[in-house]
């Protein structure tokens, strides 16, 4: 499964972007923010815009995790 290495929606308040300022500019649908807030991955589009605002790589946001189930808990600083 894919699990996220940040904390997504804390990195982009770091760089400014508010989940107000996302869904404003419409940055980012409100899917996407409560998908991420639940830590369930986004989809291919809202990872491309994440890795555009954040200005890094998929790979420094998602990991791949074979055989482990996580349920709704985000472990910072995994380094898969």
């Amino acid at each position: 499964m894919f699990a996220y290495k940040i904390d997504v929606l804390d990195e982009l308040k770091k760089k400014g972007y508010t989940t107000s300022r996302m869904r404003n500019e419409k940055l980012l649908g409100e899917n996407a923010i409560q998908s991420i807030r639940r830590n369930e991955v986004v989809g291919i589009i809202a990872l491309e815009k994440i890795c555009g605002l954040l200005e890094m790589q998929p790979g420094d946001i998602i990991c791949y995790e074979k055989d482990q189930v996580r349920l709704f808990e985000i472990d910072r600083g995994r380094n898969c």
